[in-house]
């Protein structure tokens, strides 16, 4: 039976971003299904006792950029440090994750996209035409997840993720959920592919 990880992100998140893409391949590699849950962060954050960012100590402040810079670098990947829309509502975005796997259709580029446009492009990813523009670059079905991911039944899957990443113990985003066992942060892939190279008993 091929292993399932619980993936708890935001499409808001700068270090969702920098693990995203390695996360998908160290995944594929290992055969494991990917359960992608997005969550409302600032639930999360209630429960693991996190604060956002503007609310932290300059110090912790300044370290995040210098740790973001850092790991863009490791991954190959461009990124703005200060966003022009950053914070921003990825509630919509969210959804429309949540409405691409419910449909049956693999939301791991879709998200990768989003992403790169609030860390990458300078693009508002709270604005329903940059999700639109999105979904058509990648030739989904841009009105119909956009009309689902703004339905009651998204809303409660969306809040239920939340709800059930609280209940994991999740601590933010990225988190990776592995037979119960949590991954926090992107920089915990490596040993979540140890881990899933891992044979039973070992």
């Amino acid at each position: 039976m091929n292993p399932r990880i619980d993936y708890y992100f935001t499409c808001i998140s700068p270090f969702t971003y920098l693990g995203h893409r390695v996360f998908l391949e160290t995944a594929g590699q290992a055969g494991a299904e990917v359960n992608f849950k997005p969550v409302k962060l600032a639930k999360v954050f209630a429960n693991s006792g996190a604060k956002p960012v503007p609310e932290r100590p300059v110090c912790r402040q300044e370290y995040r950029l210098l740790e973001i810079e850092r790991w863009a670098k490791k991954r190959g990947l461009a990124v703005n440090l200060k966003p022009a829309h950053f914070p921003t509502d990825p509630g919509l975005a969210d959804r429309c994750v949540i409405a691409l796997q419910q449909a049956g259709r693999h939301p791991g580029e879709f998200v990768q996209r989003v992403l790169a446009a609030c860390w990458a492009e300078e693009k508002d990813i709270a604005d329903e035409a940059v999700i639109r523009d999105i979904l058509n670059t990648l030739e989904l079905d841009a009105d119909g997840v956009i009309e689902a991911a703004q339905s009651t039944d998204i809303a409660d899957l969306y809040d239920r993720n939340s709800d059930e990443a609280v209940d994991q113990g999740v601590l933010g985003a990225p988190a990776y959920v592995l037979n119960g066992e949590q991954f926090w942060g992107q920089d915990r892939i490596e040993l979540l592919a140890e881990t899933l190279e891992a044979k039973p008993g070992e």
